[in-house]
Order: structure tokens, then sequence, then C-alpha cells
């Protein structure tokens, strides 16, 4: 059986004319995840209104197990797994010079939704690997691109979306150290992801 996940990277914005997610990304793409899993990739525009249709579509086109976006913290010095979304505080203008006039994903949708994916598991396995990448946590995504792609994922999906933040190329890690990270990680949420879904079957079964 085949497993499809979606993957997707933003493209350049302000001061960054590579966008180090979407380098990132594509390293993934050269790796793969195995035979068994197809990967679809994407670069999204830093643009909120494109982002409220793509996510959608990709949901709608492959119903996918899983869709990870991945997003560049300028500030992030490790690989960082976020854990939730929020609905509120879109006040950055995007590479349109808009922002939604509400400030928000989803009118009417709560504040925070959180992964159902459990990040700090998926944090300790990968850091006990030996991955040479360093991997930490967030609650917070940021309030821009990255946290409003995140949420309307999560909206959409019912919790089954990852976010992953990336710091630029060169600030400590190469393009391919990043997709090699991102390999991993996934590898590890897929793991878990299956280990908590087949809980719910044998529950079901007794």
């Amino acid at each position: 059986m085949t497993v499809h996940f979606s993957f997707s990277g933003f493209g350049p914005f302000g001061e960054h004319s590579i966008n180090a997610s979407w380098v990132a990304v594509q390293e993934l793409k050269k790796l793969g995840l195995g035979n068994e899993v197809d990967l679809h990739v994407y670069e999204v525009p830093v643009e909120y209104q494109t982002v409220q249709t793509l996510v959608p579509s990709l949901w709608k086109q492959y119903h996918p197990q899983l869709v990870v976006h991945v997003g560049l913290s300028g500030m992030a010095t490790t690989v960082t797994l976020e854990k939730c979304g929020h609905n509120h505080g879109y006040k950055g203008l995007d590479n349109c010079s808009f922002c939604p006039g509400s400030q928000c994903c989803v009118e009417g949708g709560p504040d925070c939704i959180d992964s159902v994916i459990d990040m700090d598991s998926v944090c300790k396995r990968v850091a006990a690997s030996g991955l040479g990448v360093a991997v930490s946590v967030s609650k917070d995504a940021g309030r821009y691109l990255c946290d409003f792609t995140y949420y309307t994922s999560l909206y959409l999906s019912h919790g089954r979306s990852a976010f992953i933040h990336v710091p630029p190329l060169g600030k400590p890690y190469t393009g391919e150290d990043l997709g090699r990270a991102l390999q991993a990680i996934v590898r590890e949420m897929l793991d878990i992801q299956e280990q908590s879904e087949a809980k719910i079957n044998c529950q079901h079964a007794h």
C-alpha cells in the first residue's frame, strides 16, 4: 500500500532570497522515505490568500496520511518541531503587502489546535539517533505565514499535520543536513502515528 505524504516549503521573502525550508524539502525529495511512501512537494509563496487555497487542495487531491509544512526561522539555530498552530494575531504583511482583515485564520475557529503527533517523543527519538543535527520543540510558530499555514492545515486535517522550522542555510547546517534531519524526523512521525493508530484499532477490536 502506498502512503501519501505532502510536504511544503516556502518561497523567498524579505531578506531571504533563498528559503532554506524549500531547499530542505527538495533535499528530502531526493532522499525519499522508502518505496512505499509517495512524496508530493510544493513551494508555497509567502502569501496568506494563496495558503488559503493551496492547503485545502493538498488534502482534497491526495488525502495524505500526513501533511508536513517546513518553514524558515531567521532566529532558529536548531530544527524546531512546532506543537500547535494559532488562529489569531496575524498583523504582518505578506509578499503582496496583504494581511487578513480579521487577523485570523478561520473565523470562529478555536484559538489553538495541537498536532496529533507527539512532538516531544519525536524530538527525543531523533536526538537519541545520533543524527548530528540539533532538534527542539516549540509552542509558538510565530504568527506569520508559517503559523497561519500550520493552523489552516491542522483545522482541515483534524490535527494530522506537522510543522518544522529550519534555520537559515549555513547557520549552522547545509541543505543536505536539513534534508537528512527532515527524513529522520518524518520517519519517527510515521512510526509514532502508526503505533497510535494500531492502539486505537486494538481498542476497537475488544
